[in-house]
């Protein structure tokens, strides 16, 4: 199964277990480990579920989750959290969770429980369409167009080009990409980034009047309409 998966968790050994049995199952993974932060990320882009860790810095997990419910933000979100009581597990699906976990926890059964409240989602709706200006991608075709022209993209090209349009008008960062895209959890300090960015440009701008991939010189990248 695939799938966008956000996961606010301060705990850095929890997040990367977390995130990396995620990725290695075949799902993106984006990873904060603030309470804000993971409000602003969830309100503001697509995922097909949230693993939120019940204690954060910032602002506490069930906070997080009743002000997405209140601004209508219906993504099915696991709660992880070290109490494990009836009441609190409770407390933690009223408060509008979708699911409830007790550290310490195997990654095999929050797997099985991610993929339960993904294959919820998607019976609800799919995405099966990005777009940004008159660019568009066909995720189930695995095609993409622009002004209604067939753009030839190569497998890694997608991936990358499919990063930026769940991102578009946000800055992407290198480091983003690397972890993203490539799954490295380090810099190689190698030119591939900027050879598939190049190749992919050319593709996406060349012979159309408003180019759409932006580098901002020193931060990263923006796929935008904008300038």
């Amino acid at each position: 199964m695939s799938g966008r998966i956000l996961v606010v968790e301060d705990d850095a050994e929890v997040a990367d277990y977390v995130a990396k049995g995620l990725r290695e199952t075949g799902y993106t993974v984006e990873h904060v480990p603030d309470g804000r932060d993971g409000l602003y990320l969830a309100s503001s882009s697509s995922f097909d579920a949230i693993v939120m860790d019940r204690m954060l810095p910032g602002m506490d997990g069930l906070s997080v989750v009743k002000a997405l419910r209140a601004a209508s933000v219906e993504t099915p979100i696991l709660i992880l959290s070290a109490l494990g009581q009836l009441d609190e597990r409770v407390v933690g699906l009223r408060a509008g969770g979708d699911d409830y976990l007790t550290k310490p926890f195997g990654f095999s059964e929050l797997h099985a429980r991610i993929e339960n409240l993904v294959r919820r989602r998607a019976g609800r709706s799919v995405e099966t369409v990005l777009r940004c200006a008159d660019l568009e991608m066909d995720l189930l075709a695995r095609k993409v167009f622009r002004a209604g022209k067939a753009l030839d993209v190569l497998p890694r090209e997608f991936k990358l080009l499919e990063y930026f349009l769940r991102h578009k008008d946000r800055v992407v960062t290198r480091t983003m990409l690397l972890e993203q895209v490539w799954d490295y959890r380090f810099d190689p300090h190698t030119s591939i980034i900027d050879t598939h960015i190049s190749r992919l440009r050319k593709k996406l701008d060349d012979g159309f009047e408003r180019p759409l991939l932006h580098t901002l010189r020193g931060v990263g990248y923006r796929l935008s309409e904008q300038p």
